[in-house]
Parts: C-alpha cells; sequence; structure tokens
C-alpha cells in the first residue's frame, strides 16, 4: 500500500435525520447520525471502521455511495466530488464503487433467479451481450466459490454463508475499485465468518479491490484492515495503522474497546476498562466531547470544548484533550 494521492476522501461529512412532532409534524429537532467525520482511503488500502451499534458507522458507509443523501461535507473520488453529481452521473460512478450489505437475505430479491441477480449490474451498465452476462455470472460464481449451475437457484435454496457470496458476486461482477463492505460476516455463524473473510482476503489481493470494511467485531477488523478508524456517536475518535491502535490506542473509548476484546489464553489476566453510563442519544449529543459523560480520563475542558481530530503521532489521528499539549506531526 502506497500513499500517494487517495482514492477517496471525505471532508466534514454529515448526515442528519430530522425528527417531526406536533399535530403539523413539524421538524422539532435532528438525530446527528453522522457528525463531521473526515478521513481519507488510499488505493489498495482496507480501512476498517468500528464501533458500538448505532455510531454512525453503517450510515457513513451508505452516505459515501449516496444510497443515503448527505446533509452536509463533501466525498471526493478519485478527485471528482460526488456529492455534487446528479443521479445519472452518480449512477455511472457507483460500477466503481459498490456495496456488500450486512444482510445476505434481506439485500437480494427473492424473486429473481441468482443469474438475474448477479447480471443486472452488468445490464444496468450496459456491459456485453445476453451470452456474455451470462458467461461472466457463471465465471464470477466460480471465482467466489460457488458451482456455476447455482445461476439458476433462487436465493431461498441457499445458506446464509452461501448468500453472502452471492452478495459479493454482485458486488464484484462490474469490476468495482472500491467496495464497502457494511458488516458482512456480523450475521452469519462464526466458523462461516473466516471462510468469508479469507475469500474477501483473496479477492481483494486478486483484484486490486480498496475496501472500507466496517464492523463492530475488532477481531475481525484486526484481522483484514491495514489501517482502522474508531467512530463513537457519530464521530471519528481515532485513525491509525492496525499494529498502532492495537499495540498503543490512545484514545479512552478505544482503550475501553480493546480492553473487552477475549483472549484467547483463558490463563492470561487482562484489565477490563468498564465504562458507566449509557450511550447518549444522537438526538441530544452533549456538550464538548460527546464521550465525556463516561470517560473515565474526562477534564474540565472535555465537558465544554469539542476536541479537535487532529495527528497527534506519525500518521496516527485521535480527538482527545488528553494529547493537546503534543505537537502535531508534519
Amino acid at each position: 500500500m502506497t500513499k500517494t494521492e487517495p482514492l477517496l476522501r471525505v471532508t466534514n461529512l454529515k448526515k442528519y435525520f430530522p425528527i417531526k412532532g406536533g399535530v403539523f409534524g413539524r421538524r422539532v429537532g435532528d438525530v446527528k447520525a453522522v457528525n463531521d467525520v473526515s478521513f481519507e482511503v488510499y488505493d489498495k488500502e482496507v480501512l476498517g471502521i468500528v464501533g458500538e451499534s448505532g455510531c454512525g458507522k453503517s450510515t457513513t458507509g451508505k452516505a459515501l455511495l449516496r444510497l443515503i443523501e448527505p446533509t452536509e461535507g463533501s466525498v471526493y473520488f478519485q478527485g471528482e466530488d460526488i456529492t455534487a453529481k446528479s443521479p445519472e452521473e452518480m449512477r455511472k460512478m457507483r460500477r466503481d464503487m459498490q456495496i456488500i450489505f450486512q444482510d445476505p437475505y434481506a439485500s437480494l430479491n427473492p424473486r429473481h433467479t441468482v443469474e438475474k441477480i448477479l447480471g443486472e449490474p452488468l445490464l444496468v451498465h450496459g456491459v456485453g451481450s445476453k451470452a456474455e452476462r451470462r458467461k461472466k455470472v457463471e465465471e464470477i460464481l466460480e471465482i467466489v466459490g460457488l458451482p456455476k449451475e447455482h445461476a439458476s437457484r433462487y436465493p431461498h435454496q441457499f445458506s446464509g454463508g452461501q448468500r453472502q457470496r452471492i452478495g459479493i458476486a454482485r458486488a464484484l461482477i462490474v469490476r468495482p475499485k472500491l467496495i464497502v463492505c457494511d458488516e458482512p460476516v456480523s450475521a452469519l455463524d462464526v466458523s462461516i465468518q473466516s471462510q468469508i473473510l479469507n475469500l474477501m482476503e483473496d479477492l481483494q489481493e486478486d483484484f486490486g479491490l480498496t475496501y472500507i470494511f466496517i464492523a463492530h467485531d475488532l477481531s475481525v477488523v484486526k484481522h483484514i484492515s491495514h489501517r482502522i478508524g474508531v467512530m463513537y456517536l457519530g464521530k471519528m475518535v481515532e485513525l491509525s495503522s492496525n499494529e498502532d491502535l492495537y499495540s498503543e490506542p490512545l484514545h479512552p473509548y478505544t482503550q475501553s474497546l480493546l480492553s473487552a476484546v477475549p483472549e484467547p489464553d483463558p490463563d492470561m489476566q487482562k484489565d477490563r476498562i468498564v465504562l458507566e453510563g449509557d450511550v447518549p442519544s444522537p438526538s441530544d449529543p452533549p456538550d464538548g466531547c460527546a464521550f465525556h459523560n463516561r470517560c473515565p480520563s474526562c477534564m474540565e475542558i472535555c465537558k465544554t470544548v469539542i476536541p479537535e481530530f487532529r495527528e497527534v503521532r506519525k500518521d496516527h489521528f485521535t480527538a482527545c484533550h488528553l494529547y493537546n499539549e503534543e505537537q502535531p506531526v508534519n
């Protein structure tokens, strides 16, 4: 992975969902699902995004592809601002930007055969004749580990792991450059998760893919990612290389998440950081740092001033007042 011009640059991304109330259904507030997130993704890189349920990671992934429209911010893909594209221009760009959904059953049309499901992206983007599309469908099925004869079957005739292979095949068939993986293994049995992860790793290497890998399981993200971003209540609180994040996490929230990861060695003793209180509502986030009401290292400044997301060590970013004294790296 070479750091040159990023394939994807996300700047101050926000996604608010309106809250309506009263007799006339007026807007009375907002759910701040994604609240000012910025990061970059480089060609052939796997960027993991982790956090608790409801932290905004899936909403971020869908907003990047404009499956849901961002409220504010910009998303640059290969230097082009996709938030300024018309629906028709965006449709053409989606050949290079695909998604694998969390639920492999809900994301597949139960009335369509696998051949129709996989052939539809080719049809939408005008790729090949009917015979050529059928050949591509058979080829991609074999690439993801399914017999080509399964093209005539329906989604309900497959297991969960097989359906997720079909979902991966659908994303891959148009040969995209970027794939957003929205918790692609969380709905699968543990025994199947490793098979799908290994398949995705092999495909990433064979096809030179770039992944944004969204998950809540830190061990899964560690296995596949080059860099990892940690989200909390709609914000990115830490971003660094895989090795740095696991060996020396900076943000107290990241430290608490890592302390909760089970150790395979039953004799190894581990200090668990137990957070107090509940996650605040994204419709009414606290003043200052969003994490301050649960943070064991909370200071007075944390209660009133939002910490800047900044580089405090080489290629290691965090949003925490504990590191205000450290000079940013040039």
